[in-house]
Formats: structure tokens, sequence, C-alpha cells
């Protein structure tokens, strides 16, 4: 984890909080090596800070399978699709559109490299970084109904959290 500690050490004194929170957040003891580096590399693409991603893709490299990589590029990807068209759909609150297919195509979604599992944990991150309300919901009662707990999705979201803050910190 040292391009990531290295990242952590270079935030300014302002967000001394988010040098000690970083490293934290990626020590979860009940999330997986996967779940952790996939949710943190999906956050990192969703939040397009290039120092940010450099150092989460550097450190998972050495960690993770490039299933775990190629899932998370993929769930931010398709989760900068999703967040938009559920949250209008959302907002509008208009019962027609609802109605209307999405016709946007998802398939990576069930057929991920990885697991089901773990695909859902990194869109799941990616629609809080989103503040998609019918994205987070749907992600976490999938997550639920795949067996992971209020702690997994809770130190999903605490990863998610903390990667927006030292992206902001990065651009101070």
């Amino acid at each position: 984890m040292q391009n990531v500690q290295a990242l952590a050490d270079s935030l300014p004194d302002a967000a001394k909080d988010l040098r000690l929170n970083l490293p934290s957040v990626l020590g979860s003891e009940l999330l997986s090596r996967d779940q952790i580096w996939g949710t943190a590399l999906a956050s990192a693409y969703f939040l397009r800070q290039a120092k940010l991603r450099d150092a989460i893709l550097a450190d998972a490299k050495t960690l993770v399978s490039d299933a775990v990589i190629e899932d998370a590029k993929a769930s931010a990807s398709l989760m900068g699709m999703n967040t938009i068209y559920y949250r209008f759909r959302h907002l509008i609150g208009n019962e027609g559109y609802s109605r209307l297919p999405a016709r946007l195509r998802m398939q990576r979604m069930v057929n991920p490299a990885t697991t089901r599992a773990d695909f859902e944990m990194f869109s799941l991150a990616c629609a809080a970084l989103a503040g998609c309300e019918a994205c987070l919901k749907a992600h976490e009662a999938s997550l639920r109904k795949e067996g992971l707990t209020e702690g997994h999705v809770h130190d999903a979201i605490r990863i998610a959290a903390a990667l927006s803050g030292v992206a902001v910190a990065l651009e101070i």
C-alpha cells in the first residue's frame, strides 16, 4: 500500500484527517481484499482524479487480480451512465418515464469477471459518490440479497467517502 500511503502523506495539513482515514478505510476487517481494492478503484475511476486513481491502481495491481481491476473499470463506467439515467427518473418523479424501457446495455452487471456481490459493491460505491438514491437502494438491496451485511455495505461507503474527500484535498 506504499503508493496510497505516499499519496496520503502528500495531502495538505487541512486534510490531516484524510491522511489518517485513507489507510484506515482500506484496512476493513469485514471486506475481502478484492472488495476493498475493487471498491477503492471503482471509486477512484468514478471520481476522475488522476493522482488518486494512479496511486490506487498501482497498489491494486500488486494485491488483486486483473479481473478485479477490469470489473472496477466496468462498474465505474456503467455507473457513470446509470446514475445519470436513474437519478433523472427518480428526481422527475413522472411515472411515465418509469414505464419506458431504459434500453441501455448493462450486461456486465449480470456477468462480471469477479462475483456478482463484488461488482454490486463496486457499483454501490459509485452510486454513493453520484448521490443517486435509486441506484443506492437497488445496489444495497442486491448486496443484502447476496448475503452481505450492513457492516459490509457500511465499509464500502466509508471507502467511497474517504476517497471523495481525498480527491477534493488533492485539488486544494
